[in-house]
């Protein structure tokens, strides 16, 4: 479920009084601008051009044993690797060149201390330079970091680092590549990009229960209603209907399966089934996870059900 959605879910299902409320709006604030911003880098970069042949990828996640990366965006080139970092950070922004502290000061003057994007980036170039070597591919690895908010302003940056916002990112890029040599060896980009796409590891987020520290019990009950926002679907024969709008809607459940995965627990019985959704009976419960597509082991009251491993 992308992080967008599942955040909104989640809100709906706390009180408006729950402790935790306030921080996930904030993030759920920060994830939809992230995204925005990375929408708005994808489409800059359609301006970008080469003579010489080049590949692109989006969303990147990629682990070697137990250290997993997710990289933005990846041009790769007969010259070199660029990760693209995306940042969408409002407000002057400042590199303390002494301190190695980054910070930026929002509109109304507060002062908020942040991670230096760049420890980020070189985290993943040593990365990339690592997975490269392993494959034998001979292919220099480096970075830009790309500041996408609208309203961000440099009031200092690190000498000779490569950060721009997203108006200024294909000079960068092009600056950037005419550093690089052009090798007389012959390297299929198409090849590479084909060996990243094929070593993709999807990003395992934990429980959000678990991650925001949110007792599962504080969740409400209920069935979510994609029309009217809410908790009110009811089950009528062998769909649902909204108790509210009047929408129907049979898979409605699937969502309610969905979410439970992803806020509670990798697997769910009939009565946490039923606890979730605010059900009463077990046969219909039973029913209706009889009919998903899920793994189940167990018999009878003890069963268990989760996704079909891949």
């Amino acid at each position: 479920m992308p992080r967008t959605e599942a955040l909104e879910l989640l809100l709906v299902r706390l009180s408006e009084q729950h402790p935790q409320r306030s921080f996930l709006e904030r993030e759920l604030h920060w994830t939809t601008a992230g995204k925005r911003g990375e929408s708005r880098l994808q489409k800059k970069f359609n301006e970008f051009y080469l003579d010489e042949e080049f590949q692109i990828l989006w969303d990147v996640s990629l682990k070697i044993a137990n250290w997993p990366v997710q990289i933005d965006g990846l041009l790769l080139t007969e010259r070199c690797a660029i990760i693209i970092e995306s940042k969408n950070i409002n407000g002057q922004l400042h590199f303390d060149e002494k301190t190695g502290e980054f910070f930026r000061i929002n509109p109304v003057g507060e002062k908020t201390v942040m991670e230096d994007p760049r420890v980020q980036l070189n985290k993943n170039i040593r990365f990339l330079t690592q997975f490269f070597k392993m494959k034998k591919i001979n292919l220099p690895v480096t970075g830009l970091i790309v500041f996408t908010a609208k309203d961000c302003e440099f009031a200092s940056k690190p000498h000779g680092a490569s950060i721009c916002k997203t108006y200024q990112m294909i000079e960068f890029l092009l600056k950037i590549l005419q550093a690089f040599p052009h090798e007389a060896e012959q390297i299929k980009l198409s090849k590479i990009k084909k060996m990243i796409l094929t070593n993709q590891t999807p990003y395992k987020q934990s429980p959000l229960c678990t991650y925001y520290f949110i007792d599962p019990n504080d969740l409400r009950p209920g069935i979510f209603c994609r029309q009217c926002k809410s908790l009110s679907m009811q089950r009528d024969k062998r769909s649902w209907i909204c108790s509210r709008c009047g929408t129907r809607d049979s898979s409605a459940h699937l969502l309610a399966i969905q979410e439970y995965f992803t806020f509670v627990e990798p697997e769910i019985t009939n009565q946490k089934f039923r606890e979730f959704c605010g059900l009463a009976s077990p046969a219909v419960a039973s029913r209706i996870l009889a009919k998903l597509d899920l793994e189940s082991s167990g018999a009878a009251k003890n069963r268990t059900y989760h996704y079909r491993k891949e």
